[in-house]
């Protein structure tokens, strides 16, 4: 069974945004100047490199993450071309219950109960799913939806140097304490540290 892993970036307080959606206060807000150091970007690809199947959320859909990094990937000479390639060639599932039909390329929509659709893609033969893991990216209440429910395998919290006091949680939905281990801890000549932690489950 292949894994889920999240990759979000987050205040040292456990928040992914602002109150408002506002995310200025991180040291790459996913513009075209990528202000990361080098180890942090190699590190970044190689994460990319490890998934083929991307889960969004329908908000994040929408609201450009598939059709920018696809455009992205048509300039070899961009800084983010490796990741951005990444992302156009994997196999995309758009997690919605009020979209029709997907408008984007190599993307379907995930629309049956999450619990089921995720375990199904996780359960999928190598000869499917090319045997590579998968990753997620999404707001504060489709990830938190993913954690209370136990789907999430692998944690890549790329904590930012900046606290905010409030703002959209991840982890907001538990009912229960959630333990994780800890498998690597490493921070970055540009200011973010990033933790790896595995289920506890």
């Amino acid at each position: 069974m292949r894994k889920l892993k999240l990759q979000v970036q987050i205040s040292i307080d456990g928040f992914i945004a602002a109150e408002n959606g506002s995310s200025d206060w991180l040291v790459w807000n996913w513009g075209p100047v990528w202000s990361w150091d080098d180890e942090l970007k190699k590190y970044f690809n190689d994460l990319t490199d490890s998934v083929d199947c991307v889960l969004l959320s329908r908000k994040m859909a929408v609201e450009g993450f598939i059709d920018h990094w696809a455009k992205v990937a048509q300039n070899p000479n961009d800084p983010q071309f490796t990741f951005s390639s990444s992302i156009a060639k994997a196999h995309k599932v758009v997690f919605s219950k009020t979209l029709e039909q997907s408008t984007w390329n190599n993307t379907v929509l995930a629309k049956g109960d999450l619990v089921k659709e995720v375990n199904a893609l996780k359960s999928q033969s190598p000869s499917l799913s090319g045997g590579k893991d998968m990753i997620v990216y999404g707001g504060s209440s489709f990830v938190a939806s993913l954690i209370k429910a136990g789907l999430i395998d692998e944690f890549y919290l790329f904590v930012n140097p900046a606290a905010l006091g409030k703002g959209l949680p991840i982890f907001g939905l538990l009912e229960h304490t959630m333990k994780l281990k800890l498998v690597k801890a490493r921070s970055y000549d540009c200011g973010v540290a990033v933790l790896k932690y595995e289920s506890g489950k």
